[in-house]
């Protein structure tokens, strides 16, 4: 961690960022760390908030075909890397390793752009050429985005934890468990949201920030990540509040909300989760439950299109995972109609049944489907609810945590005799 840390400054110019976010690393030991620290401008703050912006998007495929994989939602086929279906699927003797690139590439490209949101609130706290309503918009900003870095990183350890506090290399804060952990991101989240109330906004933002790029619109989504933190404290009232405050509209756009983008410019980068359909060699394609278990009519599928059959190793399907449908098709971070779930959700949890068959009828007209008619009871409304986030949510980073949470990770298929599903991954060896 240590080293990851101490090389870990994104530096972007500004100059491009309304095309989309280009370009990546600068290196912290350089003297232009030192100048950041000092006394920046508002110039320099704004290229680490592009540089915060830009590093979101790294290593989130990888990401999302770690948690997709065991989460039975899709297959990597790739023959140059067989552990996306030894390791991940726990093959026979199989395990996750705590030095493979699953974890160690994922968590350090989490971690620098929590450096750099270090690195952003230090220099605007020490920078006397911004009003405070300007310093406060880079915290807000960047305590935002560290929380949601840190609460990625979460899911994939889950018990087993991660380092909250590294704002200092020489002296790393303790390896801190799930309920701390998840504690310590409200907190973030809850500190940047008072920021932003009372911060302006003065740097440029992507277009995955349309309609979210000032103060208020930058509280809406903090919210929104709020909303999702709380449900997994199992905190269903404030994640109601959360909402409430947040984008989150039963009658909105389903994908109103926040986005990575890519883009073909030059220094730039594609979205690595596109794969054309009905490729062979690298391919990615759908776990074959995910069409198997789907109801009759449910416009969901075509998220898994039909496809030659791929195989590798002893597992096969006929469905292209075609989530992501273009080289620069964006990646959403969170999104309308998760929220509407989180809705579902967090009035099941209160007993508000009603109110709950009200927000997933909302999800099923719009894909199709007949009004909820099954039993008003709570573990009905549960299953009803997962199913609407496996189909709404396929292959956005959700299946695997929302089994375990629930304690159902038994209830994922095993495609081979001798596969395991793993409930977290072991802290990187740079941790130990």
């Amino acid at each position: 961690m240590k080293k990851i840390i101490l090389n870990s400054l994104l530096i972007i110019s500004s100059s491009t960022l309304f095309i989309s976010c280009q370009k990546d690393y600068g290196n912290l030991n350089s003297p232009t760390y030192e100048s950041f620290l000092s006394n920046s401008s508002a110039a320099d703050l704004n290229n680490l908030v592009t540089g915060s912006e830009s590093g979101m998007r790294t290593n989130m495929a990888l990401y999302l075909d770690d948690v997709g994989t065991i989460g039975r939602e899709n297959y990597r086929f790739s023959a140059s890397e067989p552990r996306y279906v030894t390791d991940l699927l726990g093959a026979e003797n199989a395990t996750l390793s705590n030095s493979n690139f699953y974890i160690t590439n994922t968590w350090a490209s989490r971690y620098r752009v929590v450096k750099n949101c270090n690195t952003l609130i230090q220099a605007a706290i020490n920078s006397k050429l911004i009003t405070a309503e300007q310093r406060s918009g880079y915290i807000g900003f960047a305590q935002t985005i560290k929380a949601y870095q840190l609460l990625l990183c979460l899911n994939q350890t889950d018990s087993n934890g991660i380092r909250i506090d590294v704002s200092n290399p020489a002296a790393l804060g303790p390896i801190v468990g799930l309920n701390p952990s998840l504690d310590a991101i409200q907190a973030l989240l809850d500190s940047g949201n008072a920021a932003l109330a009372a911060g302006a906004v003065i740097f440029p933002l992507s277009s995955g920030f349309s309609g979210f790029s000032d103060a208020p619109g930058l509280a809406e989504f903090n919210r929104a990540l709020s909303a999702r933190v709380q449900v997994y404290r199992q905190d269903w009232t404030d994640a109601l509040t959360a909402l409430g405050q947040s984008f989150f509209s039963l009658t909105g756009d389903f994908n109103q909300g926040v986005f990575s983008v890519f883009g073909t410019g030059s220094g730039d980068q594609l979205n690595p989760a596109f794969i054309p359909q009905k490729q062979t060699g690298e391919v990615r394609v759908a776990n074959p439950s995910y069409a198997q278990d789907i109801l009759p009519n449910d416009d969901r599928i075509s998220k898994a299109t039909l496809r030659p059959v791929a195989s590798l190793n002893n597992l096969s399907s006929d469905r292209d995972v075609w989530v992501y449908t273009s080289s620069t098709a964006p990646m959403p971070v969170i999104r309308n109609e998760e929220l509407i779930l989180i809705y579902a959700e967090a009035n099941i949890q209160t007993n508000n049944f009603t109110e709950a068959v009200k927000a997933i009828n909302v999800i099923r007209e719009k894909h199709g489907l007949a009004d909820y008619s099954g039993a008003m009871t709570n573990p009905a409304l549960i299953n009803e609810m997962l199913y609407e986030r496996r189909y709404s949510l396929f292959f956005e980073g959700h299946r695997w945590i929302d089994v375990r949470r629930y304690n159902l990770l038994n209830t994922l298929p095993l495609d081979r005799p001798g596969d395991n599903v793993w409930s977290l991954f072991p802290l990187p060896v740079s941790e130990q």
